[in-house]
């Protein structure tokens, strides 16, 4: 919000969570309550998944739908934002800076992890997910080797649940093959994530870094979420102000016309 009115848009900044307060019907009850009549919809999640932005997207469609005053909502949606200049500088440099606190930081493996998806909302449902999470990936080493650093990295899903098969390689079992591999230093980078929560604290701090020294790694690190990242919230604040002239571009009275918000 702070970032956007720097920039002469003084807009209202809603939070909706999809399994914790503030939920996002008690972002939209806010949001009626102060007669917004225009609405940019910006999920956090830099990757699309059917799965993450979608889940959210759909609960919005949802509500939009059964209630009078939305209906004639004038809205535009940000799918994804993951190749994103701002985006991808921000990462760099807090991988850079990471990078720099091991003994030998042109040795380290750079280990990106992502959240994990089942494997047939990729193979099945078409979900973009895993396309996307790559393309991030090689933009982010992209723009590393401009910085000189040519360090090797790997790219594997974390958080897997239940008995079906998700994406591979899974984070654990490629932290066990790296150290059987040899490699002594890495660096791990969660990708799928720009705050801090159970699964960078939790999955990643104590279990991956436990996994990974019992494995034979001897120097760990972990870039932390982007947060606040300045270069990253003036990014974002910019991709809400190019969105703006598509405000509108979505808004249909009549129900069976209305575009979903759910991008095809």
């Amino acid at each position: 919000m702070e970032a956007l009115c720097g920039k002469d848009i003084p807009a209202k900044v809603y939070v909706g969570m999809r399994y914790w307060h503030p939920f996002t019907e008690e972002a939209i009850e806010q949001i009626k309550k102060d007669g917004i009549t225009k609405l940019v919809v910006l999920p956090l999640y830099p990757q699309f998944s059917i799965s993450t932005s979608g889940s959210s997207l759909r609960l919005l469609e949802s509500i939009f739908r059964e209630d009078e005053y939305l209906v004639n909502m004038q809205h535009t949606v940000i799918p994804s934002w993951y190749q994103r200049e701002g985006y991808i500088k921000a990462m760099t440099t807090l991988i850079e800076k990471e990078l720099l606190k091991f003994p030998k930081p042109q040795k380290v493996m750079i280990f990106f992890s992502a959240h994990g998806v089942p494997l047939a909302y990729v193979e099945e449902a078409g979900d973009p997910y895993k396309a996307e999470m790559e393309e991030c990936v090689d933009l982010i080493m992209e723009e590393l080797e401009k910085r000189g650093m040519a360090n090797p990295c790997t790219l594997a899903y974390q958080s897997r649940v239940g008995p079906v098969e998700w994406l591979k390689p899974y984070t654990d079992e490629t932290i066990i093959a790296l150290g059987q591999r040899g490699v002594k230093s890495l660096l791990a980078v969660p990708i799928s994530f720009v705050s801090e929560h159970i699964e960078t604290l939790e999955e990643i701090d104590v279990e991956y870094k436990e996994l990974a020294l019992q494995s034979g790694i001897k120097h760990w690190g972990r870039v932390p979420a982007l947060g606040c990242e300045p270069t990253f919230i003036s990014d974002l604040a910019d991709a809400v102000i190019e969105s703006l002239p598509y405000v509108g571009a979505m808004a249909v009275s009549n129900l069976e016309a209305r575009q979903s918000l759910v991008p095809l």
